[in-house]
């Protein structure tokens, strides 16, 4: 009968003691043992198939190498990425990732874990589900919050998009077409990172004194942008010639309202979203937008919080957006 290799069997292969195995497959080889001997044990894990029993590893260190990853909601694309992210750099180092979602999408939710916080290393959390972090404080857990306002204090570290750039890079973008009457329709959530798209826009249209622009707040729903879309581009005066949107999702609505308004898009609107979800393409004409990396929030979410954890300084600096240009932008119409 064959039976499960050792540690002991991977020292051998690698030429190397057991203690060194330990040290490498538990990620604490760094300064204590070169990058070529490090690859020597990881190499010699794979052909062998070993792997460690993490229950007893948990016992001897009093870490259970699992993180908590609280989000606003699983229905959400981006969000779903990111755990993607999350995860496969986790898999790397022989960490779990528990993912928890917050009630309604914000706000504050049940202590997910009660008396079972103590099986968890650390904490990710979008600033948009943070409310639900109030079961945990006080527990001593790191926290790596992602999209979130870098002047408020108590995280270990933080993970956050350029979102101001990419607001100025669909607003600029419109601009360079001859736009100049605008609706920003907004999340009517209230977060920071809703809150820096209508800074961001504010100061982006300041350069061009004769454009103008009229926020309409709305749920994040397509039925609730539709309404507010519909409401924006039937008010009194001068119709708007773009939709600058806070989410694709919102943008979706307010395509909606303007086919239900007998619009044509973008001959007689344009209409621009953010986060480049797959239903930007699903949209027709497909929806101009600005694409996040969630992808890589995720992995960076991880990364930062495993540095923290064995007492390294996480990467830093802003994640870079970038605009997609699709067919529901165009000059507006003479």
């Amino acid at each position: 009968m064959s039976t499960q290799p050792t540690s002991r069997d991977v020292a051998r292969a690698a030429g190397v003691s057991q203690a060194t195995v330990s040290l490498v497959l538990g990620d604490k080889w760094r300064g204590r043992v070169s990058e070529r001997t490090a690859g020597l044990v990881r190499e010699a894990a794979r052909e062998l198939g070993y792997r460690p029993n993490l229950a007893a590893r948990s016992l001897r260190l009093g870490r259970t190498r699992t993180a908590l990853l609280v989000v606003p909601a699983l229905t959400n694309e981006f969000f779903a990425r990111v755990y993607s992210g999350a995860a496969r750099v986790a898999a790397e180092h022989d960490f779990g990732v528990v993912l928890y979602p917050s009630p309604d999408g914000i706000g504050r939710a049940r202590d997910p874990f009660d008396s079972a916080r103590a099986a968890l290393d650390g904490v990710i959390a979008s600033s948009m589900a943070a409310d639900a972090l109030a079961a945990l404080q006080g527990t001593g857990l790191p926290l790596v919050m992602l999209d979130s306002d870098p002047a408020e204090p108590g995280p270990a570290a933080r993970v956050n998009l350029d979102i101001a750039d990419g607001i100025r890079q669909v607003t600029g973008h419109l601009l360079g077409l001859g736009h100049r009457r605008f609706v920003h329709l907004a999340s009517a959530v209230d977060s920071w990172t809703f809150a820096v798209r209508a800074r961001a826009l504010s100061e982006a249209l300041r350069h061009s004194p004769d454009a103008e622009v009229r926020t309409v707040p709305s749920a994040l729903a397509v039925d609730a942008a539709r309404q507010a879309a519909e409401q924006a581009l039937t008010a009194p005066g001068p119709r708007p010639t773009a939709l600058i949107c806070d989410d694709d999702i919102l943008a979706a609505g307010a395509c909606k309202a303007a086919r239900r308004l007998g619009l044509r898009i973008p001959d007689d609107i344009s209409v621009a979203g953010f986060d480049d979800l797959a239903l930007a393409t699903a949209l027709e004409p497909e929806l101009t937008t600005v694409q996040l990396p969630a992808e890589q929030v995720g992995e960076r979410g991880m990364a930062a919080l495993l540095a923290v954890l064995e007492g390294r300084e996480p990467e830093t600096g802003d994640l870079p957006v970038s605009l997609v240009v699709r067919g529901s932008t165009a000059p507006p119409a003479p």
